[in-house]
């Protein structure tokens, strides 16, 4: 592709960030309906226990209360479904468990929903539910991985022998155990990969609306994919045919994939609605996010690395139980499935076998976030890498490089099935090395010992798998007034698509990105989407997207070639016109888009792109950081990152994408935790209690690209969005064990690193008097 000025590679700024930064953008919440209501959930205090509603006619006759739904209000309704559902060890499909749309007698952690209140208004919806009668028997309960699958655990549902929601493998077993029996030696990690709330900034929200006449429901709500929301409330929760319910998502403050799933207030208000014929809406407070919305990671893992005399790995081992929470949230299963398929990193590993098992505890569900699985298998083999290092007196890097896959060895088939098409994972290693000046860290320990201070370098090689599945496909329209409209099943949570999308359309017409629209979150204009997950808006629909404008630009030359006399290949598309070669003669869009001879068809092009193979970005992530023993703080003191993501469509936004992710792996390394007390009670369900990372918190990244397109993407992207998240813990934890280690001989620590963790373990280790 030739450059254009608002094309592909160009810093072109985000056009939506006029609207955002101006507070002009349009959210759930911001979204006014005359005459909604008000609803409330009134939610378990309890991990554990049967229930039953001795009397809510008090909590009725309130005032301004329209409507109080229990279990047996919606007893008709379909169970929210799991669709990620794997194959178990036996080959079968693992068995999903009942999650009812409102529980009628059990509920199995604190915070699920019980009852959902409708009122004029917010706090006469609250008041009503502090009025509702209700008996409970406490239970047993359980909540930590280990703990779970002890003998006599406290039981989350009767028909899953010790809490084990399923068991599956990866790879090969005979062929492993042969290779750990050649070994030279053996070496050990066991490591916690830490529960979290993906936090995003805009609560979840909707507001329902019913149509008597037509009995058709809106739902708006700030989602990942109308779509997909649509098709699960029709097919499986109110069983009618899709095309009675319309989905709306405009303006999405963050998602990082724990926006992509069916939450049971969604079904709720469009219930109330139907029965009250006023639209309902509902807001969650941010404790109800913590409470009540999907977790990531939550992962217990155990990796034992095969070495031969050199310090090849020749078999790895790995045993990983996941969390899963009280239900089998809507891709559960398929987190821990897909993160353990890149379980070999960036390595040649010839023989690998991964055991997983699905743990049910008294907890939230967990499910995707950002990365989902991947940011998991990273930080395992990285984590594992590096004491694979100080085990044997190699260099950090002496130990990668001999083990990498080489570019020669392109395209690599793993032993748990990815087929990495492209990659030179040595070179933005010793890039990012060179950049951080690991040459010099030997001085600049001298400095920090003389302040009393630890120091520690650390690095992490990651590879993820994204930008595959199955196809997205986009519409664009080139509008009478020149204007062009694109139509795209994906959804913004705050990526950039409209500039992005933009510079795919001006690559071909090369015209301003504000002469572009593009139209997401509506399942009435756009007749499909997949929605946006796995890093695959850009790597898919933008590959969907760029072959519907190649086409319409065909289409445009073909339409002016006979106004301008000329021969389609003599044509060219420049400043937002066909022109003839060499000459100034030429028609605008706007004119070709009004010529009597102009057909719809023509001037509306639909495409679908379906990825043959998933992409695979990669890169190094080095951190130097310091560590003050008497307080147990911490201070990143540099932090470079070289990545390959294939093709950059835009340097300011790929850099900021970076930048988001890696302040994210940060915070689950240094500070964020879910945590729960011995009955079940979250700890952490306030910001009093769960720590982000801050501005001062975050350090001035180095980024840059060491690009290598990727051969089975129709753009030669391999995707962004989850990359930072997934090479910085690893990275972070690497550089915290270095400096212990050096200063202490501790080898090994688990996320997050807070003070009072880092302080207690110098403290165990006789560093600290």
């Amino acid at each position: 592709m030739r450059p254009m000025k608002f094309g592909m590679g160009q810093p072109v700024r985000r056009v939506e960030d006029q609207r955002l930064t101006t507070g002009t953008g349009r959210y759930t919440d911001d979204t006014a309906v005359e005459g909604a209501l008000h609803a409330y959930v009134l939610r378990s205090p309890h991990a554990h226990a049967k229930f039953k509603i001795v009397d809510k006619q008090a909590a009725l006759k309130r005032k301004g209360v329209k409507l109080i739904l229990t279990g047996e209000d919606v007893a008709h309704l379909g169970d929210i479904p799991c669709k990620g559902l794997i194959k178990d060890i036996s080959g079968k499909n693992v068995k999903p468990n009942s999650v009812p749309v409102l529980p009628t007698d059990t509920v199995r952690h604190v915070g699920e929903a019980i009852a959902f209140i409708v009122a004029e208004t917010l706090d006469q919806a609250r008041d009503a539910a502090e009025a509702i009668e209700i008996e409970f028997e406490t239970l047993p309960s359980i909540t930590g991985i280990a703990e779970a699958l002890e003998s006599g655990a406290p039981q989350v549902w009767s028909d899953r022998d010790g809490n084990v929601a399923f068991e599956a493998e990866q790879g090969n077993r005979e062929r492993t155990e042969k290779a750990f029996a050649k070994a030279d030696r053996t070496i050990s990690i066991t490591i916690v990969n830490n529960r979290l709330a993906s936090n995003y900034m805009e609560t979840r929200a909707c507001i329902a609306e019913y149509d008597k006449a037509t009995k058709r429901w809106t739902l708006t709500h700030g989602s990942q994919g109308s779509h997909g929301t649509r098709d699960i409330l029709a097919n499986y929760i109110l069983k009618v045919d899709p095309s009675r319910i319309r989905v709306i998502t405009p303006d999405v403050g963050g998602g990082f994939g724990t926006k992509i799933f069916m939450y049971r207030e969604y079904p709720l208000t469009m219930v109330a609605a139907e029965k009250l014929k006023r639209p309902v809406r509902w807001v969650a407070d941010r404790t109800e996010h913590f409470l009540a919305d999907t977790h990531g990671r939550a992962n217990l893992t155990t990796a034992t690395m095969a070495l031969d005399k050199r310090g090849k790995f020749i078999g790895l081992k790995v045993d990983l139980a996941a969390d899963m929470g009280a239900y089998l949230s809507q891709y559960g299963p398929f987190i821990p499935w897909v993160g353990t398929t890149m379980t070999p990193g960036c390595y040649n590993i010839p023989a690998v076998h991964v055991r997983f098992r699905g743990v049910f505890t008294h907890t939230t569900p967990v499910d995707a976030y950002r990365g989902a699985g991947r940011p998991e298998a990273a930080y395992l083999i990285e984590r594992l890498v590096d004491a694979i290092a100080r085990e044997t007196g190699k260099s950090p890097d002496a130990v990668r490089a001999l083990n990498f896959v080489k570019p020669a060895e392109m395209p690599h088939k793993t032993q748990t099935g990815p087929v990495y098409d492209s990659g030179e994972f040595e070179g933005h290693m010793r890039r990012a090395m060179e950049v951080a000046d690991w040459k010099g860290f030997k001085s600049r320990l001298k400095s920090s010992q003389k302040a009393g201070k630890l120091r520690g370098i650390g690095l992490a090689c990651y590879i993820e798998a994204c930008g595959g599945g199955g196809p997205e496909s986009s519409t664009v329209i080139l509008e009478k007034d020149g204007t062009v409209t694109v139509l795209i099943g994906t959804q913004s949570n705050g990526q950039g698509h409209e500039t992005a999308y933009s510079q795919l359309v001006a690559q071909h017409l090369d015209i301003p990105l504000d002469r572009i629209k593009v139209v997401q979150g509506d399942t009435d204009r756009i007749a499909t989407g997949s929605g946006t997950g796995g890093s695959r808006s850009i790597p898919v629909g933008g590959a969907a997207l760029n072959a519907a404008t190649g086409i319409l630009a065909d289409n445009l030359k073909s339409l002016a070639s006979e106004a301008l006399e000329a021969a389609p290949g003599d044509l060219e598309i420049v400043d937002g016109a066909v022109r003839i070669v060499g000459t100034d003669k030429a028609l605008d869009l706007k004119a070709i888009a009004n010529l009597p001879g102009a057909k719809a068809e023509q001037l509306s092009v639909h495409q679908s792109w379906t990825p043959p193979e998933a992409t695979y970005p990669n890169g190094t992530h080095v951190v130097e950081l310091e560590v003050d023993p008497a307080t147990g703080g911490t201070e990143i003191q540099n932090y470079v990152v070289v990545d390959d993501f294939g093709v950059t469509l835009n340097p300011i936004m790929l850099q900021g994408q970076v930048h988001g992710g890696a302040a994210q792996g940060i915070g689950q390394a240094l500070m964020e935790e879910i945590r729960f007390d011995s009955s079940g009670q979250m700890l952490t369900a306030t910001f009093m209690d769960y720590a982000l990372p801050r501005a001062i918190d975050i350090p001035n990244f180095h980024f840059e690209t060491r690009n290598v397109p990727c051969v089975t993407n129709a753009l030669g992207v391999k995707g962004a969005g989850e990359a930072g998240a997934i090479g910085a813990c690893p990275a972070v934890m690497n550089a915290m064990v270095d400096a212990l280690n050096r200063a202490a001989g501790i080898k090994a620590i688990d996320m997050p690193a807070t003070p009072p963790k880092v302080f207690s373990t110098l403290k165990a280790a006789g560093y600290l008097s």
